[in-house]
């Protein structure tokens, strides 16, 4: 079966249950940090392919993963997944969620990334800029990243801006090779 079109579905059902029990900002806020814990944590994802583990064991892990005192919601939400045996799809699931849930909200994304901290000017700057470019609500994360080197890369929702060092060190070093083969 198509994984978006699973993770979509039971995204959908989430948001509207959510909706219904007045819980959608807090599972947004858990659904972002399972999201973030699937991409950082690769153990994560191998756990959820583990056929060994219990189903008790990865209600714990996911439930863990949100921090302490995870949502009812969550909870259940969850222990529904697992039961059907889809978290193989918790982490697409999560995003889809996200996604699913700006859209309702009408709330756009950016993600500012640099290469060392930047003060709150430039970050004032850079949410203006991009509020300017997509009017409504934003929701702006500020990353530090040292392997772009300098620079910057800005995302707004799927687009992606890329003034870092390391991507024009990249194309430079492809036109230099480019122009030595021939």
């Amino acid at each position: 079966m198509n994984v978006g079109m699973v993770s979509k579905r039971y995204a959908k059902a989430l948001l509207e249950y959510a909706i219904a029990q007045k819980a959608e900002d807090k599972i947004y806020s858990e659904m972002k940090l399972l999201a973030k814990q699937f991409a950082n944590v690769s153990e994560l994802c191998m756990a959820m392919d583990n056929p060994t583990l219990t189903i008790q064991d990865k209600l714990n892990l996911i439930k863990a993963a949100v921090g302490a005192k995870p949502s009812d919601v969550y909870v259940r939400f969850i222990e529904l997944v697992i039961s059907h045996k889809r978290e193989v799809y918790l982490q697409s699931i999560a995003l889809c969620y996200a996604d699913l849930y700006n859209d309702s909200k009408h709330i756009n994304t950016g993600k500012l990334v640099t290469a060392s901290p930047v003060d709150k000017d430039v970050v004032q700057k850079m949410k203006a800029l991009v509020q300017k470019i997509k009017p409504g609500d934003l929701d702006f994360e500020v990353e530090v990243d040292p392997d772009i080197e300098g620079g910057f890369v800005l995302y707004v929702d799927t687009y992606r801006y890329d003034a870092s060092i390391k991507t024009q060190l990249n194309k430079i070093r492809q036109q230099l090779l480019t122009a030595s083969a021939n």
